[in-house]
């Protein structure tokens, strides 16, 4: 027993636990006496959380901490626990068999009440019981006796209990007083904290913060899923394994030396046949058959066996029609099992499965696993099984299988090229980190084209378009001097997606056909090459000719992966053709990478330009959602070349929601500078943009744009429907006063969405040139803009882009004086606004209708009934915190206009600043 804590640092991923724990500490101080327990699996970090959250208290405010623990072998013992706390001996006349008489019970309370009391009247009083699983029922008893007879003490009770007394399999038979304690302990269900398990990102901290190590989220991911999170195994791992494991590719981790020690000797004491059969399940991996582990262990009845090994804990049984499945209780025990056998059994082992496989890949991973030495047959095997199911896009397989081939390659050359296609395969299945972790290989190696494809492949992924332009120069230098014609097309297909990120147009239609000229008819790169062809035919301005070349390619679809990265660039197409509904259903067929094994990369994009679509078509909180998923998927597989698209969309939405947290959360997500690629450039910008044309801040939106309005070539960026960007600034110049920049600016983008006759860029456009006319004093001229917009999108179901111009509208009306038919569509724009959720422009059309004047004796505020409708408008927006410029551009009116009913309006409220005007709004508003 100790009654001092000792400090602890802050605990990874335990905020909402060490909350839960100081509140309970807050209220005893209040004198609300209570008894909690802190319960979780052995090592999960109960006491590190209870000692850190005590001593955080204790060093705060004075408390005082007595602390006792259970032990195993006195766990019978009655009244042991609670003679610790009294500091007497036992306090039972003699050693029990069962739980203490009522009364004992109740007098031991008594006594623990008295010292208690007496102990808390100068401080809070925390008694703190370690092991509480091996505590005795009595005592426990008599503690919660006494708790209850208790009514403003200031008592706080911890007990701190595993959910099962030990955490290795074969201790499942629980002694009968322990049984008893357990019992008690579950009784306290409502009165529980539980520390649950450590996800990726807290483990990432607690490597960096315990040893110094930076893991990247998939390794994180991997760690927590084979420790299922718990601290202490995590930490174990981390200190026993050498740091290049977190940065290698290692396809199985094992369980820390303790873990695999006592595993090992419980299945030492079991009977022969409950051994073999476990180590046979952890060589068949995760889940095996019922009738394939027994062969494997050659039993021919194994059922004692399984139930000895299931009734102590350590297989779990699944019963499926006509199969018993078995998985071991916990990814260590699996672990602890392999690595304990000796390497001969082990290869043995995997020899016989690989015999009595039928699955070709299974029984190849089997003979790889058995390998003791470099085996060239082998590895030829394997390279030809990688080769089926590279034609079949199963990326990740294909980078598995060919690593282990590269392993295993006796030769240098074999051996290197072979790992050159796994890390290819790696970026194609999406998992660029641990191709980066192979990057530093790949650069040591001899100069080649495949070793020049490859890292330039990788820079793509990973937006350095620099770097990728040097490497695939290299590369098609170095195949100058060496043909091959396999390689050849890889350079094509790699410039394919070069070019898609600079979204070039005729680049990426000139690559496209050479890579479909080059490739075998049956890679699945030409499919690919296919589907981005007719992107680059559209961002020419080519839409009936893309159209035509999806038409030709579907009719050659083949089966497996390869129609996803069809449906990617045919739904693009249909949104940038102002065919949203259309594009929905195709995008959506190309999410999904599960059952059909597609790439992690296409699904990614699909998913950028779902919520882009699900976005035009108003379809909110679905385009949230997706975002979401595909942001949680790019943590893992770090493609930064589809960052941006993803984040741009979910900037917008919170900025027009008016959650501007999130929403700069979002843009930061998304950013991207000159030296990226254009295809992230332009969507970090009009991410930024976007959000600031949220908050009114026009000149943000100019600045936000600029880079794109920079770029040495925007013909395929300017083409009309992929990247809605022309509007936002042409109309940021018309709202900061730039009426003769606006108009030059809009003119040949208004030429070439006439001469493509593309109706929504045609709308959007119309919005500013209306601006633009209203600015000017021509009303009649914006009325026409502003009408032929409307009709342009009657027909297209893009509720956003139509509340957005008749707001604009309503804006030029107001300010034209035509207040009358300035609140009608103002209020079609609110209505539209308010159904798509987008607060921001619901409180501006409100700010807007009230300032038109018609309803003002209804809708001005009481405090403020002396002010003008514009008045009023302009003392809300300044007492919000809006400059001048920014009110300004809010209600469409100049910066000396803002100044002179600013001027009045001090004058009438009696204020002498903004900082009073802000406080006489906030005293005056009404309750909500």
């Amino acid at each position: 027993m100790t009654d001092s804590p000792t400090p602890r640092r802050d605990l990874a991923g335990r905020g909402g636990e060490a909350a839960a724990l100081t509140r309970a500490l807050h209220a005893a101080d209040s004198g609300h006496p209570a008894m909690l327990l802190v319960v979780g699996e052995a090592g999960i970090g109960k006491t590190a959380l209870v000692g850190h959250v005590v001593a955080t208290a204790c060093a705060q405010v004075s408390r005082s901490v007595r602390r006792v623990a259970g032990v195993a072998w006195e766990s019978a013992l009655p009244f042991g626990v609670a003679a610790q706390l009294l500091r007497t001996g036992d306090l039972a006349p003699s050693r029990l068999s069962g739980p203490a008489p009522a009364q004992a019970v109740l007098d031991t309370g008594r006594r623990l009440h008295e010292q208690w009391t007496a102990l808390q009247r100068e401080h809070t009083l925390v008694v703190v019981v370690e092991d509480a699983h091996w505590a005795d029922v009595d005592s426990l008893r008599a503690m919660r006796s006494a708790v209850r007879r208790m009514t403003d003490e200031k008592i706080l009770v911890l007990l701190i209990a595993r959910k099962q007394p030990e955490d290795v399999p074969g201790t499942s038979l629980v002694p009968a007083p322990v049984l008893r304690t357990l019992e008690f302990l579950d009784a306290l269900h409502d009165d529980a904290v539980r520390p649950g398990p450590l996800g990726p990102d807290e483990v990432r901290a607690l490597a960096r913060e315990t040893c110094g190590l930076t893991l990247d989220l998939p390794t994180a991911r991997r760690l927590a899923r084979h420790t299922r999170g718990n601290p202490r195994h995590i930490l174990a791992l981390l200190h026993e394994l050498p740091d290049r494991t977190w940065h290698e590719w290692c396809p199985d981790l094992p369980a820390p030396a303790r873990y695999t020690a006592a595993v090992r000797h419980w299945l030492e004491e079991c009977e022969p046949t409950v051994r073999l059969l476990a180590e046979a399940c952890s060589v068949l991996g995760a889940q095996a058959l019922l009738d394939q582990a027994a062969a494997l262990a050659d039993l021919d009845d194994p059922m004692p066996a399984l139930d000895v090994a299931r009734e102590s804990g350590l297989l779990v049984v699944t019963v499926d029609p006509g199969h018993l499945r078995l998985s071991f209780v916990h990814p260590l025990v699996r672990a602890a099992v392999l690595t304990g056998m000796s390497l001969a059994r082990r290869a043995t082992l995997h020899r016989r499965a690989a015999a009595l496989s039928g699955d070709t890949g299974r029984r190849l991973d089997h003979r790889s696993e058995a390998a003791a030495t470099v085996d060239a047959d082998l590895a030829e095997e394997l390279d030809q099984y990688a080769a089926g199911r590279a034609a079949a896009g199963e990326w990740s397989t294909v980078a598995d299988v060919l690593v282990r081939a590269s392993r295993l390659s006796p030769q240098r050359a074999a051996r290197e090229d072979r790992l050159l296609r796994a890390v290819d395969a790696m970026i194609g299945a999406g998992d660029v980190p641990q191709a980066a972790a192979f990057a530093a290989e790949l650069e040591s190696l001899p100069p080649g084209t495949l070793r020049d494809v490859v890292l330039g492949y990788l820079a793509i992924m990973r937006g350095r378009p620099a770097e990728a332009e040097t490497h695939l120069n290299q590369a098609e230098e170095q195949a100058g001097t060496q043909p091959r014609p396999d390689l050849t097309a890889r350079i094509c297909q790699r410039r394919v997606l070069h070019a898609l990120g600079r979204w070039d147009g005729p680049q990426l239609v000139t690559w496209a056909r050479r890579a479909v000229e080059l490739a075998d008819p049956s890679d699945p790169s030409v499919v690919e090459s296919k589907a981005i062809l007719g992107l680059g035919l559209a961002a020419m301005g080519r839409p009936q000719e893309a159209v035509e070349a999806y038409a030709a390619a579907e009719s050659e679809l083949p089966q497996g992966a390869q129609p996803q990265r069809f449906q990617l660039g045919r739904g693009w197409v249909d949104l940038a053709q102002d065919a949203p509904e259309a594009a929905r259903r195709r995008l959506e067929t190309a999410v999904p990478t599960g059952y059909r094994m597609g790439s992690t990369r296409i699904s990614l994009w699909a998913q950028g330009w779902l919520a882009r679509t699900q976005f035009a078509l108003g379809a909110w909180t679905e385009a949230i959602e997706t975002v979401q998923h595909a942001a949680a998927r790019l943590d893992d597989v770090r493609i930064e070349l589809v960052r941006p698209l993803i984040h741009w969309t979910g900037a917008q939405i919170h900025a027009l929601r008016g959650d501007w947290e999130t929403a700069e959360e979002h843009c930061r997500q998304a950013a991207a500078a000159i030296n990226h690629y254009e295809v992230m450039l332009v969507p970090a910008c009009l991410a930024r943009a976007q959000v600031n044309e949220a908050r009114g801040d026009y000149r943000g939106v100019i600045e936000a744009l600029t880079p794109i309005l920079e770029l040495p070539t925007r013909a395929s960026i300017d083409e009309p429907g992929f990247w809605p960007w022309a509007d936002v600034y042409a109309n940021a110049l018309v709202m900061t006063g730039d009426l003769e920049e606006a108009d030059t600016f809009l003119a040949p983008h208004e030429e070439l969405a006439l001469r493509r006759n593309h109706r929504s860029t045609r709308a959007r456009l119309g919005l500013a040139r209306g601006r633009l006319s209203a600015a000017r004093g021509d009303i009649e001229a914006a009325r026409q803009s502003f009408e032929i917009s409307l009709a342009h999108l009657h027909q297209l179901p893009l509720p956003y882009d139509r509340a957005r111009v008749n707001f604009a509208y309503g804006q030029s009306l107001r300010r034209a004086g035509k207040r009358r038919d300035a609140d009608a569509v103002l209020r079609n724009a609110r209505d539209a606004y308010h159904a798509l959720g987008a607060r921001t422009y619901v409180d501006r059309c409100d700010r807007e209708v009230k300032a038109g004047g018609l309803l003002a004796g209804r809708a001005a505020p009481s405090a403020a009934a002396q002010l003008t409708p514009q008045e009023q408008a302009v003392a809300q927006l300044v007492a919000s915190g809006a400059t001048n410029s920014q009110t300004a551009a809010e209600l469409y009116i100049s910066v000396k206009t803002v100044q002179y009913h600013l001027t009045r309006l001090y004058a009438k409220l009696g204020v002498r600043s903004r900082t009073e005007l802000a406080a006489h709004f906030r005293e005056t508003a009404p309750p909500t």
